[in-house]
């Protein structure tokens, strides 16, 4: 267990913090993949290999990091505070960062390394899968961002 003063600040962070994982990830799924798609596909790739190269030295790693470890370590120091807290750090767990590291990275893997001999058919597979995994992650955090902010209507009450 926590400290009583730190819960609620901790519950309003991983709120926050699911709330926006789950706003990027929307508008992949919503528009930027789509937008993509109606590329030539050598733009398309290229976009998104720039994409995934950036991300990773912007803010969103912070977030994607720092929402994860307060979701474990919520579960593992403030589930007694309501059931709420372990359901969304599970569902946040598996949903957005298991899947990010099952399915996402290797398809971005797979999308910078290939060959060129094969590129229409890996940026057709890329545009299926990524998106189907990115759905999970959109439905993933937002589901742990109404989860926490139950948690925190429980809380404060």
């Amino acid at each position: 267990m926590i400290s009583e003063s730190i819960i609620e600040p901790a519950l309003w962070a991983a709120a926050i913090s699911t709330g926006l994982m789950a706003g990027i990830y929307f508008a992949f799924s919503m528009f930027v993949m789509t937008a993509l798609q109606a590329l030539p596909y050598p733009m398309g790739i290229a976009a998104m290999n720039s994409i995934n190269r950036v991300i990773i030295k912007s803010a969103f790693i912070p977030l994607f990091f720092g929402s994860s470890g307060l979701a474990l370590l919520l579960i593992l120091f403030a589930s007694s505070v309501s059931p709420w807290v372990p359901s969304a750090g599970g569902v946040y767990l598996l949903g957005m960062l298991a899947c990010t590291i099952v399915f996402n990275v290797p398809l971005n893997n797979q999308l910078r390394d290939m060959a060129t001999d094969n590129s229409s058919q890996v940026w057709q597979h890329y545009l299926i899968y990524w998106t189907r995994w990115n759905h999970i992650r959109t439905l993933s955090s937002l589901t742990a961002c109404l989860l926490y902010l139950l948690a925190l209507t429980q809380h404060i009450r």
